[in-house]
């Protein structure tokens, strides 16, 4: 499956910002449930605080709104009144619109629309607060779980290649990664010559991650076939 023929379980495609405002709405379901839902004006500032976010943007209350009712007009999102209050709060319908998520799956898909790509070291780090992975492993089997998603992959693995010597992954929810290769059940991992510096132990452990990695989606693939059969 090369990266034009990727078809995707997502029906609508995510702008940027919708894509931004989602991943709130997630990250603060787990992180902040008191402050959950969230009214617009709390949306827009988690959209533009400055940790935790690639790129950095400055969005105003009109662009967070129209990616809220882009959503809310594809059921990805809900209007919610809360009784007694006077302001309208947003929860997102993630999970309703991709069944099967738990919130392991749910924490990668939040940084992915965060962070933007990212390699698994990554996403074990910064997914702390969300999930706790007990090992790379957990981390990689769940990543080829969204890859193998039942309805289309929900992300994508960039292989290492020149320039980038470890392979990296991207959600799929605003469409297919251009120019991007995804991995395959024929793709490998590349081996460009091993220096001899400090930094060897550390490629040789990324490296083998990734092959691991790639051995767990032929693994899911496998067991989607033998179910489809």
């Amino acid at each position: 499956m090369s990266a034009e023929s990727v078809t995707t379980a997502i029906l609508f495609t995510l702008t940027p910002e919708a894509a931004r405002v989602v991943g709130c709405l997630i990250e603060k379901e787990i992180t902040l449930p008191d402050y959950y839902p969230m009214t617009l004006n709390a949306l827009v500032t988690a959209c533009n605080q400055t940790t935790n976010r690639d790129p950095i943007v400055r969005y105003d209350e009109r662009t967070v709104l129209r990616a809220l009712e882009s959503m809310k007009s594809h059921g990805y999102v809900f209007e919610v009144n809360i009784v007694g209050g006077r302001t309208l709060k947003y929860r997102h319908n993630l999970k309703g619109k991709l069944p099967g998520l738990d919130r392991s799956h749910m924490a990668l898909l939040c940084m992915l629309l965060l962070r933007g790509s990212q390699t698994a070291g990554e996403l074990r780090q910064r997914t702390e607060r969300l999930f706790e992975f007990p090992d790379m492993p957990s981390v990689e089997n769940t990543l080829a779980e969204l890859i193998g998603y039942n309805e289309g992959p929900l992300v994508q693995c960039i292989p290492a290649g020149p320039g980038q010597r470890v392979a990296q992954f991207m959600h799929l929810l605003c469409g297919e990664v251009a120019g991007a290769a995804a991995a395959t059940l024929s793709a490998h991992a590349p081996a460009p010559p091993v220096a001899d510096d400090s930094s060897d132990a550390d490629w040789r452990a990324k490296m083998e991650a990734e092959i691991s990695l790639l051995k767990a989606q032929v693994s899911r693939l496998q067991t989607l076939i033998g179910a489809v059969k």
